[in-house]
């Protein structure tokens, strides 16, 4: 069983390698670095898919398989989908612009090695997804469907969220404004806590309720929500997004940091 956790972390890898070097020649090509994100959303939707449908000992995939897959696909593709329509509505995405500003002429090389590592720190995401989806058992129990209905919702919210900026930004009278109508009043980041809360779902499945040691695997599915905290919150996520806030915005952003909370929605200050 151990070999086919192995083979299966090996083809995750470089599967999402290969992947992400197809994304770099997109942004090499087009200039317009916002499909980096496009292509990876896709990325990880069509290899988590397929890693949940990995198939043991040439049995057909059963019904968490399937179902895992079926989540994967359908948070990949409303993310992906509007991602997409923000890509082609820019010239380039302001996070990645200002990394080739600091990386110079070496920004091509930079970018690929970027690109790659980003590739590699998605290894834990889709190989949560595959080990929540080989959890023993031919049949969903009560926690499949609790973890479907967590990451559903968290697809709902996001997509609230996203919604809610795209109506603020698209009213005149907003212009030059900070979005604080909505979710976004309890988080600056809504769309980001919903995209986390969503990863919470593989180790609910993966993970035996009644006898967590019976699946001792079904732990690295706790991966998922950890890595993407960590790097929604302190790596590619929060910080860039909000070091362009502070240089746009000034000081009513500042106003905004003061009274709202960072990542978990939470009641406003006065």
């Amino acid at each position: 069983m151990t070999a086919l956790y192995l083979e299966a972390l090996a083809a995750i890898a470089a599967s999402l390698s290969v992947l992400m070097a197809g994304a770099w020649a997109v942004q090499q090509r087009t200039g317009n670095s916002g499909w980096v994100d496009t292509i990876w959303t896709f990325s990880l939707g069509l290899v988590g898919a397929g890693s949940a449908l990995w198939p043991v000992e040439g049995a057909s995939p059963n019904a968490r398989q399937w179902l895992v897959a079926a989540l994967v696909a359908i948070w990949s593709l409303r993310l992906g989908v509007h991602i997409a329509i923000r890509s082609a509505g820019i010239s380039d995405d302001p996070r990645y612009a200002a990394f080739a500003r600091e990386w110079g002429a070496d920004s091509p090389r930079k970018m690929f090695i970027f690109l790659q590592n980003q590739g590699l720190g998605s290894i834990p995401l889709a190989f949560a997804i595959f080990v929540a989806a080989h959890a023993p058992g031919e049949g969903l129990r009560s926690s499949d469907y609790l973890g479907a209905l967590i990451l559903l919702a968290g697809i709902a919210g996001e997509a609230l969220a996203d919604a809610q900026l795209k109506a603020f930004r698209t009213d005149p009278a907003n212009k030059g404004r900070i979005c604080d109508v909505g979710l976004w009043r309890w988080s600056r980041h809504p769309n980001y806590f919903f995209e986390w809360f969503g990863w919470l779902a593989y180790p609910v499945i993966g993970i035996s309720l009644s006898d967590p040691l019976s699946y001792p695997w079904g732990f690295a599915a706790l991966l998922a929500p950890l890595f993407m905290y960590w790097i929604l919150v302190h790596v590619t996520g929060i910080p860039p997004l909000e070091a362009q806030m502070l240089r746009s915005r000034g000081d009513r952003y500042r106003d905004y940091q003061s009274r709202t909370s960072r990542f978990f929605p939470w009641l406003p200050q006065a």
